[in-house]
Formats: structure tokens, C-alpha cells, sequence
């Protein structure tokens, strides 16, 4: 294991705690109180921890050399009948998570661009894999599929009978990401928005 790793590691977690911390802010200023009082509101990253999607699957992965890293941390909990207008309160919290993968894929980014003649090239590995990680975290979670994040923007725009069937598929949402990951459907969507991002960001 390179000294790119641990960094790496260290970067996703830190991304995805930032990604939960995000939803609970949002719906904090738009009146719900749910994740302030759960004790979510916080960069500690202990009430974020989910044992298995935010330590065990992306060490697992990255050892066993896996050409993307996924992980996610402990869903912040949110009432939306706290907010004056539920159906766009849910979309605004539901997107938060996904712009804020895209703004620490960007600060990571000029990080690398600034650090080009000071940092050792681990560290320089670690900030452009890192970058590249939040926009496949924003990509992943933009999936339409109950309970991602993309589901919570697509559900704005339903009404009446489709909205409901459409959120049925929730309890089976895990399922059908998980199986359609590992059927390769994903794969060309993340390689078009990996090549985008190093083209864009310059992380080459």
C-alpha cells in the first residue's frame, strides 16, 4: 500500500461525513431541527460512522484494487413536515449532497494545481484520486434510485399515483444499485464523467 492510500482514505471519509453533514445543515436552515438534535450537525466524524459503507467497503475496495472507491456515511435524519414547502425543502436537501461532493472535488482540485512544485507525488496522487472520487460520489448519488439522492430531486416532480409507485422502491433501492453495479451498469457513466473531470480539472 503507497502513502497515497491512507490520505486517500482519509479524504473520502472526510467527503462523505461533509456530504451527510450537508442534507442536516440545509434542512436545519429550512426549519427542521431533526439532525441538530440527533447530534449530526458536526465535523466529528463518530455520529457519522456507518461501520460498514464508511470504513469496511472503501478499505475493502481499495485493497483489493477496485477501479472505483465508493462509501457512504450514516444517513442524517430529516422531517420534512418541518418545512414550509416539504416538496422543494426534500429536493434542496437532497441536492446539497451531491453539490457539495462537486465544491470538495473543486477545492481539492486547485489544492493539487497549487501544490504541483511543493508536495511529494504521493500526496499529489492522493488530492487528484480524491478529486476525481467526489465527482464519481456526486455521479453515484445523482442516480435516480430510491433512496439516492437523485431520487429525492426526481420525486419533486412527480405527483399522485407515479410518485407513489415510484417511491415503493425504496426498501429495494440498495438492492437494485448494488446489482446493477456490479452488472458493470455503471461503468461507462462513471468513466465519461472521470474523463470529463480530469479534462476539466486538469488532474493529470
Amino acid at each position: 500500500m503507497d502513502l497515497s492510500t491512507p490520505l486517500i482514505l482519509l479524504l473520502v471519509f472526510f467527503s462523505v461525513v461533509c456530504h451527510e453533514l450537508a442534507h442536516g445543515l440545509v434542512a436545519w436552515k429550512l426549519g427542521d431541527p431533526t439532525a441538530w438534535r440527533a447530534g449530526r450537525l458536526t465535523l466529528n466524524p463518530l455520529p457519522h460512522i456507518d461501520i460498514f459503507g464508511t470504513i469496511i467497503l472503501p478499505v475493502m475496495l481499495r485493497l483489493l484494487g477496485s477501479a472505483y472507491l465508493f462509501a457512504w456515511a450514516k444517513p442524517v435524519p430529516v422531517d420534512p413536515r418541518y418545512f414550509r414547502d416539504p416538496r422543494k425543502g426534500m429536493m434542496l436537501v437532497a441536492a446539497s449532497g451531491p453539490g457539495t461532493n462537486l465544491a470538495l472535488a473543486l477545492v481539492l482540485a486547485l489544492v493539487f494545481h497549487l501544490g504541483r512544485t511543493l508536495l511529494p507525488p504521493w500526496a499529489l496522487q492522493g488530492l487528484a484520486v480524491s478529486s476525481l472520487i467526489n465527482i464519481i460520489l456526486m455521479v453515484f448519488n445523482l442516480v435516480p434510485i430510491p433512496p439516492l439522492d437523485g431520487s429525492r430531486i426526481v420525486a419533486g416532480f412527480l405527483r399522485g399515483r407515479i410518485l407513489y409507485n415510484y417511491m415503493r422502491l425504496e426498501p429495494f433501492g440498495m438492492f437494485i444499485t448494488f446489482g446493477l453495479l456490479y452488472l458493470g451498469f455503471f461503468s461507462g457513466l462513471f468513466t465519461a464523467a472521470e474523463r470529463f473531470a480530469v479534462g476539466a480539472l486538469g488532474l493529470r
